[in-house]
């Protein structure tokens, strides 16, 4: 029986989900893609899981598309039919069209997403990382777009999203040269949020991850991750449109009552996500 791709473990209201082919860094297969977006969605409906930890196996997060299968695209000139399994967005996700799309659907997901960049991280990698919601790196960890070193394009988004990130110039250099970068140069264009020691980015990803999970609404990140996502699509005035409509919403809302009630009688707070 073949290994399974993608590892899944709950504890303490955080789902760690693991790429999980260390003996090639993590490199991307149907199989795993599959296997990932079927896990992102379980947790995503599971009212026992409050944030998702992604990271990859052994010493690398993914080194981008497996070289057998390029090698196949590469021999055939056209890409293998995907197969995927079609899932329904988790209550309470994104739903623009948008981030229903092949490697886009983790702003569909109602719960933060934090990348833990443990090792190299390309391609189809690096695109699986940028749609996370935060990026935690360790301080050796490696990043390249690699696209143009392989003949091809910024695919699934990444045109759009890294420029968000890093800015035009930074995204162009980036992309254009494929060169290789480290996780304090990541960090200084705002490509990541953290770089870690290596021996501590598990620890320190999960004691953040327990942050979220344990201390504030699930509600509320629910609906700000929305938010947030939905508004690089929206101007101002659409964006603080639906933040009314929501906050009417939030009023009625028991984690509201919570916020208010543990703040008050100064203890730990129960929030229960409704």
């Amino acid at each position: 029986m073949a290994e399974k791709t993608v590892l899944v473990e709950t504890a303490e209201r955080v789902c760690t989900l693991t790429l999980n082919r260390p003996d090639r860094l993590n490199a991307w297969t149907r199989e795993m893609h599959a296997d990932l977006k079927e896990a992102m969605h379980a947790a995503g409906n599971d009212p026992t899981v409050r944030a998702i930890i992604l990271t990859g196996a052994g010493r690398g997060f993914c080194a981008g598309a497996d070289m057998g299968g390029l090698q196949t695209i590469g021999a055939t000139g056209t890409a293998a039919e995907r197969t995927t399994r079609a899932e329904p967005i988790p209550a309470g996700g994104s739903t623009m069209p948008d981030f229903r799309m092949t490697y886009s659907y983790f702003p569909s997901i109602p719960k933060p997403i934090i990348a833990a960049v443990n090792g190299p991280c390309a391609g189809l990698g690096l695109i699986m990382a940028l749609y996370c919601d935060m990026r935690f790196a360790a301080e050796n960890a490696v990043f390249t777009t690699a696209f143009a070193a392989r003949g091809l394009i910024a695919e699934h988004g990444i045109s759009w999203l890294l420029p968000k990130l890093v800015g035009l110039p930074n995204a162009m250099d980036l992309l254009l040269s494929a060169r290789k970068f480290r996780a304090p140069e990541a960090l200084a264009l705002g490509m990541v949020n953290r770089v870690i020691p290596d021996a501590d980015l598990v620890a320190e990803t999960r004691t953040y991850a327990r942050l979220l999970a344990d201390t504030v609404s699930p509600r509320s990140t629910g609906v700000m991750k929305r938010q947030l996502w939905d508004a690089q699509f929206q101007t101002l005035s659409e964006a603080t449109a639906v933040a009314n409509h929501d906050m009417e919403l939030s009023f009625g809302a028991a984690d509201f009552k919570e916020g208010v009630a543990h703040y008050v009688e100064k203890r730990a707070p129960r929030f229960t996500g409704r």
